[in-house]
């Protein structure tokens, strides 16, 4: 017998973007359906936040119950290359906000914000599985089958897809299109660091660029109980060339760079090494009649500047409103309400992703005679602050700016 169910949202996925925006729903009175794959709390990388993100947080209600989790500190980042250092504290920012955030195990910060969606009214179903999706005329028709083999149709308003990697109505729409990011691998683990005190800054993530290799890096993301979340990032053809194993590969690249070799060489395993690859994704839409794609499920770039979380939960506060509305009965131009001021603070992120690999981003950051109010206006970028359109160094000319500025950069070295 197959059950029949009906809610004003259904939102599919429990991470951060699901969590807030059935958290801002359900505040606003109306019935939300949470559907999430696995069982909580759950592994997943992506660890260092961005100050934004507290704002966002803050702003649905849920910023005491992450305060009371005691994570790590986070006031800015470090990078590291060749005996080069550079910092960015996010309280030196030109950009209104939050000028600090945390570094969080994200198995325990996630569980904290999906028991405050549920908290807040929103019902959640653990380890429910999407298998149909259909949207004629604008009206949701979502199959489901739990852990018991127990199947639903779900026949809600309007959906929001929150699920992340799993990409759950781009595959099952066929939304997928190609992205322009190259392919590239990121190996990870977590470890006991064993750093001795003062030996590095626990309140940053540490960016390291690899000696020889520079579109190959590094982070280091110190948590508050002696672990340390510890990755490297290249194109597959790279980094497979220096073992057989993921381990050996992430070793043997971490031991090219002697500041990061010293920093580690007493560290003890916690998790074993694992791989993801081919991680950047596009949609050829963010919305349509019945659904709309919040976070990674829409859009996801690179991890080196930490922007998942933050554009996942900037999606969930923009769309809420939209969700509203539909509601009521109005009609939205999603693309224009939605996806295209979505995509101006993506845009930032991507320019800088783009002259990350390319060295020009690189160049900016190293080069010792940094301008004062441009490295503050790009410490806002680098702190979350991507759709503040007062900043020149965002929207659709970040790409010329950065490019401009680092060959003023280039001259003057």
């Amino acid at each position: 017998m197959v059950n029949y169910v009906m809610t004003d949202v259904l939102i599919i996925g429990a991470g951060p973007a699901g969590a807030v925006a059935a958290a801002l729903l359900a505040q606003r009175g109306h019935k939300v359906l949470v559907l999430e794959k696995q069982l909580f709390p759950r592994f997943s990388i992506g660890e260092s936040l961005l100050a934004q993100s507290l704002g966002l947080i803050d702003e649905a209600g849920m910023l005491e119950a992450v305060q009371a989790a005691n994570f790590q500190f986070k006031n800015g980042a470090a990078f590291a290359w060749r005996g080069k250092y550079t910092e960015y504290n996010f309280a030196e920012k030109v950009s209104v906000g939050y000028g600090h955030t945390y570094q969080v195990i994200r198995a325990d910060f996630d569980h904290i914000l999906i028991k405050e969606a549920q908290r807040m009214g929103a019902e959640v179903r653990f380890e429910v599985e999407i298998t149909g999706a259909e949207f004629v005329d604008g009206k949701p028709k979502i199959t489901t089958r739990d852990a018991q083999g127990n199947i639903e149709i779900h026949t809600p308003k309007f959906v929001l897809d929150a699920s992340g990697f799993g990409r759950t109505l781009p595959r099952l729409l066929k939304l997928e299109s190609p992205t322009n990011q190259p392919v590239r691998v990121a190996y990870y683990t977590q470890v006991y660091d064993k750093i001795p005190s003062g030996a590095f800054d626990r309140q940053k993530i540490r960016v390291t660029t690899h000696p020889e290799h520079r579109d190959i890096w590094f982070w280091l993301i110190p948590f508050s109980n002696g672990l340390s979340s510890m990755g490297v990032v290249g194109t597959e053809q790279q980094l497979s060339a220096r073992g057989a194993t993921y381990e050996e590969r992430l070793w043997n690249l971490t031991n090219d760079d002697p500041q990061l070799r010293e920093l580690l060489k007493n560290h003890q395993p916690f998790r074993p090494v694992g791989e993801l690859k081919g991680y950047s994704a596009n949609v050829s839409t963010m919305a349509a009649p019945g659904f709309a794609l919040l976070g990674n499920a829409a859009e996801f770039l690179d991890p080196v500047f930490s922007s998942g979380v933050t554009i996942a939960l900037k999606s969930a506060h923009m769309a809420v409103p939209l969700v509203e509305r539909t509601l009521k009965g109005e009609s939205i131009d999603w693309k224009a309400e939605f996806e295209e001021p979505l995509r101006y603070g993506v845009e930032t992120f991507r320019a800088f992703v783009d002259t990350w690999y390319d060295g020009r981003l690189q160049d900016i950051f190293y080069y010792e005679k940094q301008d004062p109010t441009i490295k503050r206006m790009i410490c806002s970028v680098l702190a979350g602050y991507a759709w503040d359109k007062s900043n020149p160094y965002t929207g659709y000319k970040t790409l010329q700016r950065l490019d401009a500025l680092a060959k003023t950069c280039r001259k003057g070295s």
